[in-house]
Order: C-alpha cells, then sequence, then structure tokens
C-alpha cells in the first residue's frame, strides 16, 4: 500500500513539472512574440532588394557586367565555401537538425564531385555540430542570428567575397531556413557566387540625359557586393523567423506534454492518498473491532 512518502514524492514531482511548464510556456508566447517582428524586418528589407536590383539591371546595359569579379565564374571550381545559418540556442524543435542534415547533402554532393568544402558556420550550433566533427570553419560569426542586422550580414558578406575574389574559394552556397509560414519552414540551398548574371537581365537603362560620375563600371562595383551582402541578410532573416517559429511550436508542445503529465501524477497521487485513507480506515475499524472483541 502506498504511504505518506510515495505521496510526498508525487507531490513533489507535480510542483517540478509545473515550474518546467511554467518556463515552456514563458519561452513559447517570447518566441511567438519575435516572430512578428522577425516578418516585419522581411518585408522591409525586400524594397531594398528591389531597389538595388533594379539599379544594377539598368546599369548593367551601359556596359558588360558578366566580366565583374562577382559574377565571371571561375575558370574551375575546387573549392566551395558553404555559409551555414543556424541558431545560436536550442529548444527549438527539428530547426537546427534539419537545417544541418540539408548542409550534410550538399557537403556530400561538392565532396563527391571532388571538390574541397569550406564552411563559414553562423551561429553557435553550427560551429560546435562541426567542431565535434573534426570540421574547423574558415570562420565563425555567434551571437546574431536571433536578431540579426545588416552589419552582421555585412561582415559575412565581406569576408566570404575576400575569399572568392581572392580564389581562396571558387563558388558560395547559403544554406539557409526558409520561412514559408507559421507551420512550415525549409532548410534551402541557394547558390549566392558566382552572381547569376540572368539575374540582371531586361534592363532598361537609362535616358540618354543621364551622365554619370563615377562612370556605370565604378558604381557598379559598388552596388554588387552591397547585392551579395543583401543575398546573406535576407537568408539570415528568414532563417531568424523560422527559428522563432519552430521554438515556438517546440514550446508549445512541451507545455501541452507538461500538462498531460502533470494530470496523470494528480490522478496517481489521488489515487495513492485514496488508497493511503482506505488503509487507515481498515486498520482503524480492524482496532475497533479487536478492542470490542476483549470487552
Amino acid at each position: 500500500m502506498p504511504g505518506a512518502g510515495e505521496i510526498r514524492v508525487l507531490r513533489r514531482r507535480i510542483r517540478s513539472v509545473k515550474s518546467t511548464q511554467k518556463i515552456t510556456r514563458s519561452f513559447e508566447l517570447i518566441a511567438a512574440s519575435r516572430i512578428g517582428k522577425a516578418r516585419q524586418a522581411v518585408e522591409a528589407a525586400r524594397p531594398y532588394a528591389s531597389g538595388i536590383t533594379r539599379v544594377i539591371r539598368n546599369l548593367a546595359t551601359e556596359g558588360e557586367v558578366a566580366a565583374h569579379p562577382l559574377l565571371a565564374p571561375h575558370d574551375s571550381v575546387e573549392r566551395v565555401g558553404m555559409v551555414v545559418i543556424t541558431s545560436d540556442r536550442g529548444l527549438a524543435g527539428a530547426y537546427n537538425t534539419n537545417l544541418l542534415r540539408r548542409a550534410e547533402r550538399l557537403a556530400k554532393e561538392e565532396r563527391d564531385a571532388g571538390r574541397e568544402v569550406a564552411i563559414y558556420a553562423v551561429g553557435r550550433k553550427a560551429e560546435v555540430y562541426f567542431r565535434y566533427r573534426n570540421v574547423t570553419p574558415e570562420q565563425t560569426w555567434t551571437g546574431i542570428t536571433d536578431r540579426p542586422r545588416y552589419a552582421d550580414a555585412a561582415e559575412v558578406g565581406a569576408t566570404v567575397i575576400g575569399d572568392y575574389r581572392d580564389r581562396r574559394i571558387d563558388r558560395v552556397w547559403l544554406v539557409y531556413t526558409d520561412f514559408r509560414s507559421a507551420l512550415a519552414q525549409v532548410s534551402t540551398a541557394a547558390r549566392i557566387l558566382p552572381v547569376d548574371v540572368e539575374e540582371f537581365a531586361g534592363g532598361e537603362g537609362f535616358p540618354a540625359q543621364f551622365m554619370f560620375e563615377p562612370a556605370p563600371a565604378d558604381i557598379l562595383d559598388q552596388l554588387i557586393p552591397r547585392y551579395v551582402e543583401h543575398q546573406f541578410y535576407a537568408g539570415m532573416l528568414e532563417s531568424a523567423a523560422s527559428e522563432h517559429a519552430s521554438r515556438q511550436r517546440a514550446m508549445k508542445a512541451a507545455t501541452d506534454n507538461a500538462g498531460d503529465v502533470i494530470e496523470d501524477l494528480t490522478r496517481e497521487a489521488n489515487r495513492a492518498r485514496q488508497a493511503a485513507i482506505t488503509t487507515e480506515i481498515s486498520e482503524i475499524v480492524g482496532g475497533a473491532e479487536a478492542l470490542s472483541g476483549h470487552s
């Protein structure tokens, strides 16, 4: 029969699970509040992307854009760079796992083709994952994935663009999570460098009365790196929104599971308490009958 000790253990477990439930619910609410802000940041960045693409497209008609170092493919592709964006923190369900699996598949494809793979890790989870597998990232950035700024993307872009210009890498992939909706986030790999020339096809040019200072080629030399930086920024914003959505779902599931555990433990504690009361009543009745038999 259960005793007072077992009931105390069950009550302690209930209190512990309730404390955990409060924490998971707090994480769920925080993540839910950040999803909206992350989506607003994505929407706010789109006009800039459209504007810079339009300007480059129109300037491209003034000169030969395909010769730009960031658009011209290297003669041979021997070393590939992969910028992998994960989170700095866990408790986000399968968010990081799915992203890292996508990165591993892409890395395997490149290695099977005889190419070396260089990892640029954005987020502590990516750094830990690759270091655990004896892969030292070329560069690591942490503390920026939760709420990325353009300055963070510019720093990542400057490093990767510099390595591409110096021919330390011959192709660059961005592996990130594309935010489709609060319920759907898709791990995605996009080629960033060399930039696809077709992205700038179909420009209308500028009227003849426009005079450029500096020359269109000099302007393009400044704008195309900004375009690449924005590609990284967009990927970081999409990943941030996906991270918050995944964390919200994971924490909601944890909160619901904690509720189920509390309900089960409460029933078990009630049964133990009822059994203890029944035992005590039986002992009292038995003692009373024993006393009445001696009288």
